[in-house]
């Protein structure tokens, strides 16, 4: 059964720190190009990060560009999200997703994602 699991998130300060992390079951995670998205209230679902299947390469969204950074951990089937600097703005629901293709700013281009982690920067 395929499932993608999110878990790190929490309620941190502005300038504050989280380490996200996207637990693959059911299939092996260095196939696909693995995505975070976030989602705001009242907001459209936005890509924030992906990483490459095929090379490791790795493409952020200019809002998290400097803050955040994605890496895999193969032996654990697990891609993680380490955000620093968090701001208010950041502050939203948090999903790992999975493609078969090139990592992609569309969200429609993905199939199975996880069920969310919160994030909330607030002082």
């Amino acid at each position: 059964q395929v499932q993608l699991v999110e878990s790190g998130g929490g309620l941190v300060q502005p300038g504050g720190s989280l380490r996200l992390s996207c637990a693959a079951s059911g299939f092996t995670l260095n196939y696909y190009a693995i995505g975070w998205f976030r989602q705001a209230p009242g907001k459209e679902r936005e890509g924030v990060s992906c990483i490459s299947n095929r090379d490791g390469r790795t493409y952020y969204a200019d809002s998290v560009k400097g803050r955040f950074t994605i890496s895999r951990d193969s032996a654990k089937n697990t891609v993680y999200l380490q955000m620093s600097s968090l701001k208010p703005e950041d502050t939203a629901v948090y999903y790992c997703t999975r493609t078969l293709y090139r990592c992609s700013w569309r969200a429609s281009e993905y199939g199975y994602w996880g069920q969310g982690t919160q994030v909330t920067v607030s002082s």
